[in-house]
């Protein structure tokens, strides 16, 4: 799962410049240079293939704004290259391939049987026009089917601008809570299926050197009251805001998260990350922390901000639940503080026999 608060919108794959590409699936030569024709007359951009296979290919390889297919070809027929597309986007999860879901799909065919139109709907194509081509009503429905389509990007790219805020600390633009709870939930039944799966074929290994592990770190500015206290709110919220930057600039991968876990508390969920690699982190973030110089007049350990860590690791597993995880890292985190602050501390977190 990438961070809740770096999700990212799948435009159309042609930039708002460029007119819209229309792929065009047919085994007639003359029929694809006829449409063609007519597409480019329209001021659209054209891309040809042959049969169903080759315009899965085109598909896949150019991610055209729109399709036009026929329904009846050699090779792969349109009903058998529309299932496909479908079957393909259902079963990603990457969502590498979301531009399916608002890439409309119109169908060429002499078929105008109730059966044979209702399987064009069945198998994913969104409007049809029969053969032969009334040449008028095909622009008109192709500029509808278009205009829908960028308008379906456009209510989600701002579905997903929504989520992302709702997902998102206002004052530190790292994550809130909320998303934090949301990623945590999300990793830890990830990774319990890649446990699972590694000792189903005799792979796993300890949790400190194991790729399924889960990291957390939860990171505490030190006498930070003392330090709104003594130089006011407003340079408490710039404290909080360099730090969230620092803390930032600590982690690597997209996969990691950064949260504002409540107040001056932060959280950093390693995924796929061991018990040595959020160590090496957590020091990381010591070292930019300290970078920082941020004066604090009252702290009782530096004349400097610093923070206090709380270090842990596990292989999440059906008998554990994730708030176990905070749990250590929290007690990890306040030996830390009761040891002298500006320091970090790793627990073990011993999993279930």
């Amino acid at each position: 799962m990438q961070n809740p608060i770096a999700g990212v919108s799948k435009k159309s794959s042609t930039p708002d410049k460029e007119p819209p590409l229309i792929l065009v699936v047919d085994d007639d030569r003359f029929m694809r240079d006829l449409l063609r024709q007519v597409m480019e007359k329209e001021g659209y951009r054209v891309a040809e293939a042959e049969n169903g296979l080759q315009g899965l290919e085109a598909y896949i390889r150019l991610h055209p704004d729109m399709v036009l297919i026929d329904a009846i070809m050699p090779v792969m027929d349109g009903f058998t290259c529309c299932t496909r597309l479908q079957a393909m986007f259902e079963d990603d999860s990457s969502g590498d391939y979301d531009f399916a879901s608002h890439t409309p799909i119109l169908m060429i065919t002499s078929l105008e049987d109730s059966k044979s139109v209702d399987h064009a709907f069945e198998v994913g194509a969104v409007d049809f026009v029969t053969k032969p081509i009334h040449w008028a009503v095909l622009r008109q429905r192709v500029r509808r089917l278009l205009e829908q389509a960028q308008l379906y990007r456009q209510l989600q790219a701002a579905n997903e601008e929504l989520q992302r805020l709702a997902f998102l600390d206002g004052l530190t633009r790292v994550a809130n809570r909320r998303g934090f709870d949301q990623a945590l939930e999300h990793e830890w039944r990830r990774l319990i299926r890649e446990s699972v799966a590694a000792k189903n074929t005799g792979t796993d290994t300890h949790f400190v050197q194991n790729p399924s592990s889960l990291s957390l770190i939860l990171c505490d500015v030190d006498f930070f009251k003392r330090y709104n206290d003594s130089c006011g709110h407003l340079a408490g919220d710039e404290c909080l805001q360099e730090v969230a930057e620092a803390l930032t600039r600590s982690v690597q991968r997209p996969g990691d998260l950064v949260a504002r876990y409540g107040g001056e508390e932060f959280a950093i969920l390693l995924p796929n990350t061991d018990a040595a690699g959020a160590v090496s982190v957590a020091q990381k973030i010591r070292t930019e922390i300290r970078n920082l110089q941020i004066p604090h007049p009252t702290s009782s350990v530096s004349e400097f901000i610093t923070v206090s860590l709380g270090v842990t690791a596990t292989i999440p597993c059906p008998s554990t639940v994730p708030s176990e995880l905070i749990s250590i890292a929290d007690k990890a985190l306040y030996q830390a503080k009761e040891s002298g602050r500006d320091r970090l501390i790793l627990k073990i977190f011993i999993l279930p026999k």
